[in-house]
């Protein structure tokens, strides 16, 4: 049944079927070809793979980011970064990384923080003269941070795969998401110098007060909702509520830049999100369950023991596998199904579930802006107004960035483990 699965999968992938249908449709080829189960049995386990509490986060944060782009608040942000590192050569381009970082601790989706930033930033870089393959690249690669920094919705979505503290999972990824952030903004200060780029940075932006007393409701967003998180305030599903319902009093009655009238068009486009995220863990769900019953999970386990010998070794040969999973499948579908297969392996090398749980989302972050199906780069694209290839060449260092990254988080736990260590521990 498993060969029969995995080939399926394969072919319907090939012949570009969303991923998730693919999925749900290797489930069925799986299931028809078993014999002794029947379709009862899917419908069963899509219902099983949604049936958790700690997913009622992910509509809400989908929510809480499109009212935050639709009420201005994203905006705002935006002004106060710039106020913060815009008055330097290259500040323009660093303020895209900084935004994307705030933005990242409410929205939790790297789409959502392409367009929400994106959308005010491509076009102002391209206005002071950055090139816009450069500005969208940046864009792209910066909204990474949006499923690193928590809340993160693919952590959520580990956690719910494997039996993992949500909460351990958001503040273990709190040195990550600084790490990769701080080095972006470095390679994009040196590349504006090298290249005589962001002269004019500086021009028209807002002093760091006046820029705070517009934007403070919306950066204190995040304070309320990590600081919830962290201080046992709330859970981080209820921390989700808390996200929406600020972010809906804050747009409508605050700023007044929402109108009831609109609220509508954000829920439209949040329903149709979370519709598209939960289709796929359902599906990915099922194919989990027959995988285990076939005993895929165990097998794969004594193989990759005895493959890899030695911790080092293992994290080595899972990043690069996960670098090319990331290339071809969905960000949420490939958690699902991976999770509960690696992390058993991972702990069998004495690897901590919170910092393999930080690898397995990074190295699968960097899927959302690398060919040929990275999410990011097509959100990039469209707000740029330029085709996908022309943002390749530019793209390639900052996917060396974060590699870089990646290889320090890896093999320092420290960098995920301090701030969880000193939280829950």
């Amino acid at each position: 049944m498993s060969q029969i699965m995995l080939v399926s999968m394969l072919l319907f992938f090939v012949l570009t079927v969303p991923v998730a249908i693919a999925v749900g449709l290797a489930n069925m080829a799986g299931v028809a070809w078993e014999g002794r189960m029947t379709f009862l049995v899917i419908a069963q386990q899509l219902y099983a793979a949604l049936d958790k509490y700690p997913l009622v986060a992910v509509p809400f944060f989908i929510l809480a980011g499109n009212l935050m782009e639709s009420g201005g608040m994203s905006g705002r942000m935006v002004e106060f970064a710039k106020s913060l590192v815009g008055g330097v050569q290259g500040g323009l381009a660093c303020s895209c990384v900084l935004t994307c970082m705030i933005f990242a601790a409410v929205a939790g989706s790297s789409v959502a923080t392409t367009f929400a930033v994106g959308a005010i930033l491509i076009p102002a870089m391209v206005r002071h003269g950055y090139p816009a393959p450069f500005a969208a690249s940046l864009q792209a690669s910066a909204a990474e941070l949006g499923v690193i920094i928590p809340p993160s919705i693919p952590m959520i979505l580990f956690a719910v795969s494997t039996d993992t503290s949500v909460g351990e999972l958001f503040v273990a990824g709190v040195g990550p998401g600084l790490l990769i952030g701080g080095a972006l903004m470095v390679y994009v200060w040196f590349y504006a110098r090298r290249h005589g780029l962001g002269l004019q940075d500086g021009v028209g932006r807002l002093s760091v007060w006046p820029a705070f007393r517009q934007a403070w409701l919306a950066l204190l967003m995040p304070v309320i909702i990590l600081g919830g998180i962290y201080g046992g305030i709330f859970t981080p599903t209820e921390a989700s509520a808390v996200a929406v319902v600020y972010a809906l009093v804050v747009s409508i009655f605050i700023y007044r830049s929402v109108k009831w009238r609109d609220l509508s068009k954000v829920l439209h486009r949040s329903v149709v999100s979370t519709a598209v995220i939960m289709f796929i863990i359902a599906n990915a769900g099922v194919f989990g369950f027959l995988l285990n019953r076939t005993g895929i999970p165990a097998a794969m386990g004594l193989w990759l023991g005895d493959l890899f010998s030695s911790p080092m070794t293992f994290l080595l040969g899972m990043n690069a596998a996960l670098f090319v999973v990331g290339m071809f499948v969905e960000t949420s579908a490939s958690i699902v199904v991976l999770a509960p297969l690696l992390l058993p392996v991972a702990m069998q090398f004495g690897i901590d579930p919170a910092h393999f749980g930080i690898i397995m989302v990074v190295n699968l972050a960097l899927g959302m802006v690398t060919p040929p199906f990275g999410v990011n780069l097509f959100a990039a694209c469209s707000v740029a107004g330029i085709s996908l290839e022309k943002l390749i060449r530019p793209l390639i260092p900052f996917v060396l960035v974060v590699v870089a990254c990646l290889m320090l988080i890896s093999y320092v736990p420290e960098v995920s483990l301090w701030a969880r260590d000193l939280v829950y521990r």
